[in-house]
């Protein structure tokens, strides 16, 4: 019975995975959505172009569509919210575009906190801890990712002389051609109380990790495709302090299915690569150890067994995508889209 019961029970979930749909939302914006943060079943916040932020207190029913005050001209690529009525949005752009905003009113009133000064830096997204701590990373500086950090939720400072990785007795820096790209919040994420670990591509496509929030790291290298502008690491999604994910490729070439994906089970310290994604991926997102969603310019995948083997959804134009289980999947992406899925 027990042989039965568990073929059963793989059917069931095989036809909850292929007859399942992304549900589109309704929502009366065009902004490009790149921001995303799912805080519960009903809150969910959203980021874009032209100071644009949306946000959810009822699963999806409503939207508030708002703009931060301002900031008309700016591209949220990232938000981290906490509940439904705090949220941070930080902005992309050289010089003084790259800036952080807070708000502690459900987006009715805006706070500047921080605004970078630095010509040559380049921020693409920020990650949290918890609602006080958090850190924010720039393209690299003079060859050293550029990192500011908060511990009050209010002030930001800089961390140390950026990311300087102590490896093997040796210092390693970011290599000539290697960034990140802001395309959906997730160059860099947190895991834990102290965990952190971001990405890169470019000439070279490597993660960094940190188990102390940023005050030594470790390198690794990974068989994601390189060496061009567009190629990469774009996402990192991390289930627990051991297992883990990156997507990727080149957006240049959204189609190509080339090296796209891989996988860790030793916190990021090793990386096998995996196949099946179909093509571009600059998202992904664990719904539980078994369950992961990846999405990109030319569609959405599905992974019931661990990201041994995907299933195409569909082909939209998503750039980011998070979950809170398996009823709570939602992605954003170009021209306003905002999309749930459900895996009841």
């Amino acid at each position: 019975m027990k042989i039965f019961s568990g073929f059963f029970l793989f059917l069931a979930t095989l036809s909850i995975s292929i007859n399942a749909q992304w549900t589109k939302q309704t929502i009366a914006t065009k902004a490009s959505l790149r921001g995303l943060s799912v805080v519960s079943e009903k809150v969910i916040w959203a980021s874009g172009t032209n100071g644009t932020f949306l946000r959810t207190i009822d699963g999806g029913k409503t939207w508030t569509i708002g703009n931060v005050a301002g900031a008309d001209k700016l591209d949220f690529r990232d938000v981290e919210a906490f509940d439904e009525n705090t949220a941070y949005v930080l902005s992309i752009g050289d010089g003084e575009n790259s800036r952080i905003y807070k708000t502690t009113d459900g987006g009715k009133s805006w706070k500047l906190q921080f605004q970078n000064t630095n010509p040559k830096a380049f921020f693409d997204a920020f990650a949290f801890w918890d609602s006080k701590n958090g850190i924010a990373m720039s393209d690299p500086v003079d060859e050293k990712f550029l990192l500011y950090i908060t511990a009050d939720g209010e002030t930001w400072n800089k961390l140390g002389i950026g990311l300087v990785v102590k490896h093997k007795g040796q210092i390693l820096v970011a290599k000539k051609g290697e960034a990140a790209f802001a395309a959906s919040g997730t160059c860099i994420v947190t895991q834990g109380k102290n965990n952190v670990f971001l990405v890169s591509g470019g000439n070279d496509a490597r993660v960094f990790g940190s188990g102390n929030r940023g005050d030594n790291w470790f390198v690794s290298e990974t068989p994601i495709v390189k060496g061009t502008a567009g190629s990469g690491i774009f996402s990192i999604a991390m289930f627990d302090k051991s297992n883990g994910v990156i997507v990727g490729g080149n957006y240049e070439k959204p189609d190509e299915i080339k090296n796209n994906l891989a996988f860790t089970n030793d916190g990021g310290q090793s990386w096998v690569l995996g196949k099946g994604l179909n093509g571009y991926r600059s998202g992904a997102a664990f719904v539980d150890k078994k369950t992961i969603i990846a999405v990109g310019a030319s569609g959405s995948d599905l992974s019931i067994d661990g990201g041994k083997t995907w299933k195409n959804l569909d082909k939209e134009n998503y750039n980011a995508v998070q979950t809170k289980g398996r009823s709570t999947i939602w992605a954003v992406g170009a021209n306003g889209l905002v999309a749930s899925y459900s895996l009841k």
